[in-house]
């Protein structure tokens, strides 16, 4: 059986590094910095972890449905995705992510992009 990239990338040790480094990164961002403000960051942080350890297969799952409430009251645009997408994938080529496994967790995350964009508009 072939390894998922979350045990070939060692783990939850390796996510938790991709995901604080991630966030600092986002935090400085002008479009998508803004977003954190008032955020929990810990907090925020646990569930980012575990939700990149799913997209890399790891064993954390979330719903569409707990993906979509959970950026409900958030107006988010395209280009705020664009850039987090591409900062998704700046961070994970500087951890040595080969690329293909960077096209699978970055395509992983295009895939939500529908339950992001516009969703405060739903409510």
């Amino acid at each position: 059986m072939e390894k998922s990239l979350f045990d070939k990338y060692g783990g939850f040790s390796t996510v938790s590094k991709i995901v604080l480094s991630l966030y600092d990164r986002l935090l400085e961002d002008d479009d998508v910095g803004p977003f954190f403000d008032d955020v929990e960051m810990p907090r925020l942080i646990d569930h980012q972890t575990k939700f990149v350890s799913s997209l890399m297969g790891g064993p954390a799952s979330f719903s569409d449905d707990h993906i979509q409430r959970a950026h409900q009251s958030m107006v988010i645009h395209d280009h705020h995705f664009d850039r987090l997408k591409a900062i998704l994938t700046e961070t994970l080529n500087d951890f040595g992510v080969d690329e293909d496994d960077v096209a699978t967790v970055v395509g992983a995350f295009e895939q939500r992009r529908p339950l992001l964009i516009g969703t405060s508009d739903v409510h």
